[in-house]
């Protein structure tokens, strides 16, 4: 293993153990491993045990050994075609589990047309990537590993055939499943990893426990902002009961409408949606710009024109830029977009208005959003 994959991988094993420490919760064992011992979770402050355990599938329930496998190949680059890219590459623990940049790069430097999104509290997602294309974490875990401008290989069969002839893979996946190393058992171990990234205890959480000392001045002001003048929980709602700050919901904020050629793509897909044009949206989606539309590549439905996920605001301070496309270097520049109400198009979400702040609320605001940063992240993040 590569001296930086050694690195990155003591972090998150420092970043994870911070997460269990001070208590189990038994996930429920996989009866066709050999190896089926629980895997003990605690979620840190703020996350309800209870929710927690809701979102592991009854199919892939979490094992010790199966977190661990998996923890190995999201930080393996053996799963792209040349060996230059892992999972961790758009997903390093050391950006909150993003990668600081404008929009993804993948295998030989390629870039995707959007920002890396977090995978910390990602197993809550009603669905997963910007556009809500994978119904869930197996299935979002094995995507790049195909596609040209991420991992690159040709065919899944490809890359199974790669880690079969890995002897610790061979093992490890013997271990866990019982069997070779299959799609279906690799995206089981990746995603099994991923639901472990849980991430709360952040001043917030301590100030709604109780800790009245936990926020500053300015991030309670902040804090009245987002719920009063500002509107932002109209889309960030607080939820004690999915404590996410996200409505889970795909809105167009108008950030597609930067693109200079989005009105006609827009027209386009209006025309496109009427009628059953599955393969003529897919075609559009391929031309310059056509990513644009977001999460109407697919649904085909013209409500969903530039439309893209609402992200949970936890740990946003650590995951800059921001937007689908990056095009925010900062929480003011975010605070600002939406202060003028996004930038007007057709397809604009109607509940997104223009919100009279003044500066001081602005930053105020700011501070409030740093008040969401979890300990542990910010701790990893630093290192």
């Amino acid at each position: 293993m590569a001296a930086a994959t050694k690195i990155k991988l003591s972090l998150v094993l420092l970043f994870s153990a911070s997460l269990w420490f001070g208590g189990s919760m038994a996930g429920r064992a996989d009866a066709s491993a050999v190896n089926a011992e629980p895997f003990a979770f605690t979620p840190p402050l703020g996350i309800p045990a209870d929710v927690w355990a809701y979102y592991i599938p009854k199919d892939n329930p979490l094992t010790q050994a199966k977190v661990q496998l998996g923890r190995e190949l999201f930080f393996d680059k053996r799963l792209s075609a040349d060996g230059s890219v892992s999972c961790a590459s758009c997903h390093d623990p050391t950006f909150a589990f993003t990668d600081g940049k404008k929009v993804a790069e993948g295998i030989a430097g390629k870039r995707g047309p959007r920002n890396s999104p977090t995978l910390l509290n990602a197993m809550f997602n009603s669905s997963q990537f910007w556009d809500g294309r994978a119904d869930s974490l197996e299935a979002q875990a094995i995507m790049p590993l195909t596609n040209p401008i991420e991992m690159g290989n040709a065919s899944h069969e490809q890359v199974i055939a790669r880690l079969r002839e890995i002897p610790e893979y061979a093992r490890g996946f013997k271990e866990v499943f019982d069997g070779p190393v299959t799609i279906g058992s690799l995206a089981k171990a990746l995603a099994a990893f991923e639901r472990t990234l849980v991430s709360g205890n952040s001043p917030f959480d301590r100030y709604i426990a109780g800790d009245r000392a936990a926020m500053g001045d300015a991030a309670l002001r902040g804090l009245g902002v987002f719920r009063g003048r500002g509107r932002c929980t109209v889309c960030h709602s607080i939820n004690p009961s999915f404590p996410f700050l996200t409505d889970q919901n795909y809105r167009n904020t108008g950030v597609a409408a930067a693109f200079p050629g989005f009105d006609g793509l827009l027209r386009r897909a209006i025309e496109l949606a009427r009628g059953d044009a599955a393969s003529e949206i897919e075609r559009l989606g391929n031309e310059q710009g056509g990513a644009e539309l977001g999460r109407f590549l697919i649904t085909g439905n013209s409500l969903d024109i530039g439309a893209y996920r609402t992200p949970s605001l936890r740990n946003v301070e650590l995951t800059a830029p921001y937007f689908h496309d990056g095009s925010a270097a900062t929480l003011l520049d975010v605070v600002k977009f939406y202060v003028k109400g996004g930038i007007d198009n057709p397809a604009h979400d109607w509940e997104l208005q223009p919100v009279p702040l003044t500066d001081e609320e602005q930053a105020d605001l700011v501070e409030f959003l740093k008040s969401l940063t979890s300990d542990e992240a910010r701790r990893t993040a630093s290192q």
